[in-house]
């Protein structure tokens, strides 16, 4: 995985507070915006947890990150719904 230990921490510790229960069971019952839009339920949950925290405030200004090492970390962090 490209994105550091250090980096996956500071996510995981913007994201934990608000992947609860609550808001996974919203998003199995397809409670969410545009859910009629979704392809892959998982990786829209991830990504939306990330945005919703501003999870690229975890690695500031100059991390060099693509989306594709981003969701790698996200895939550690984030249980499949």
């Amino acid at each position: 995985m490209k994105v550091t230990e250090q980096h996956v921490a500071a996510l995981k510790e913007l994201i934990e507070p608000v992947d609860t229960d609550d808001v996974r069971e919203k998003y199995r019952k397809g409670e969410f915006p545009r859910a009629d839009a979704v392809e892959d339920l998982d990786v829209r949950y991830r990504w939306d947890l990330f945005h919703a925290v501003k999870g690229y405030s975890a690695f500031g200004d100059d991390h060099g990150y693509n989306s594709d090492h981003i969701d790698t970390a996200l895939r550690s962090i984030v249980t499949s719904l």
